[in-house]
């Protein structure tokens, strides 16, 4: 690459501590988090203020900055409620603030001045006069709006302060509506998507009925899950990270505030690795794809699509299909602490789904490698032998093959 490039930050999203512990460990530059209130995943688990304040102590002490979401389209009766958030901020010192409205920016501004300000996509940021306009009023960062092309964004890049950062979405689920700014979830369940708590109906079973014919459904396409005409094809950049560098795209952001650990590693890790070598030289990027791929093949997700990087989609890369997700590997949770337990040395974990004694499974580690292990004993809390733990978020103690380091994360094959 030139010498010249700007260095993209990765971004990665964070639902919760968990989470966040495990995207700073498999290679996030920044996380981005949301509390308990004006951020737009309200569905998501969220942080509360002693989780928000831990979470950004881990993330500085491993070289990790942290970016908070408050990017609601705010109400009146929002208002007061923001200020004391801010105030709330303004002590745990995150690194940025995500904001979408230009009332919730004003107050930002005056509360919390030491904080960057990025713009969210739900400002709906399509050319380089409204990045100017941000910029003007004190932003530090406008994050583009999905709807952008490369060529685009190029443009943008020339014709911006140099000192103003671009950061655009390089993979994760996209939104049928334009920036993100959707009315389906409030008129069909009354939950406002642009306050944080969309339903995601767009993802929803739908069949067409002609005016004449009341109650006779015609399927639009169909495949054996059902007719799905709005949901989105997942983004996935992993192939042209080059193109996203030359850009000027100054952090390449991971869709996913509702995602799990296993998600949030497996993309991460090979994202990070993808950058850096592509940084390295774009030979030893090209060298390594198949990697990258199957790896990121071993995310849960939809089909893939380059989304608006290369121009409004067609028939060879369409965004709404009837698709369903891919889930090619089963989460199990993440390696805690080393314990003797019955004599044995075993990894304390809290599980995220059921496996027995004698399974095989695959230890996923930071640096890119998957050991393969197997399960020689559990023992529940009582200390208790068992053959499986089939409770949700049971706390169990695992003997396995080979010993994991904390933090790595336990998964097995769905195949």
């Amino acid at each position: 690459m030139k010498d010249n490039i700007r260095k993209p930050e990765l971004l990665v999203p964070a639902s919760s501590l968990e989470v966040l512990k495990t995207a700073v460990i498999f290679g996030a530059d920044a996380v981005y988090i949301g509390g308990e209130a004006f951020g737009l995943r309200a569905k998501a688990k969220n942080f509360t203020p002693a989780e928000m304040a831990e979470g950004i102590a881990f993330a500085h002490a491993h070289g990790v900055r942290v970016h908070v979401t408050a990017n609601i389209l705010a109400h009146n009766y929002d208002l007061e409620g923001a200020k004391a958030y801010f105030k709330e901020l303004k002590e745990m010192k995150p690194d940025a603030l995500i904001i979408a409205d230009p009332g919730m920016f004003m107050l930002a501004r005056q509360i919390c001045p030491e904080i960057d300000i990025h713009v969210s996509t739900q400002a709906n940021n399509t050319n380089y006069m409204t990045y100017r306009f941000w910029y003007e009023q004190g932003a530090r960062r406008v994050v583009s709006a999905r709807e952008l092309s490369l060529t685009e964004i190029r443009e943008i890049r020339e014709k911006i302060p140099d000192d103003l950062e671009i950061e655009s979405f390089i993979h994760g689920a996209m939104c049928i509506s334009y920036s993100g700014r959707c009315l389906l979830s409030s008129y069909f369940t009354g939950r406002d998507a642009n306050h944080g708590a969309c339903t995601h109906p767009c993802r929803w079973k739908y069949a067409v009925m002609e005016e004449t014919r009341p109650g006779e459904y015609l399927p639009v396409y169909e495949n054996e899950r059902g007719t799905y005409i709005f949901n989105s094809k997942d983004l996935c950049m992993i192939g042209h990270i080059p193109e996203m560098i030359e850009a000027g795209i100054d952090s390449f952001k991971i869709e996913g505030r509702m995602k799990t650990a296993l998600y949030v590693a497996a993309v991460a890790r090979t994202y990070r690795r993808a950058i850096d070598d592509c940084l390295e030289s774009e030979e030893k990027y090209r060298a390594n794809m198949n990697w990258y791929l199957e790896e990121i093949a071993k995310c849960t997700y939809r089909q893939f699509t380059t989304g608006f990087y290369f121009g409004k989609p067609d028939e060879t890369t369409q965004i709404y299909d009837n698709n369903t997700y891919v889930n090619e590997y089963i989460y199990l949770g993440i390696a805690g602490e080393l314990v003797k337990t019955a004599g044995k040395t075993c990894v304390r974990i809290e599980q995220r789904n059921k496996f027995c004694t004698g399974d095989l499974i695959e230890i996923m580690k930071p640096d890119g490698t998957n050991t393969a292990a197997k399960v020689l004993a559990m023992y529940n809390e009582a200390g208790e032998s068992v053959e499986s733990c089939p409770h949700s978020k049971q706390v169990i103690d695992v003997e396995l093959s080979v010993l994991p380091e904390r933090y790595d994360i336990l998964r097995v094959s769905n195949g």
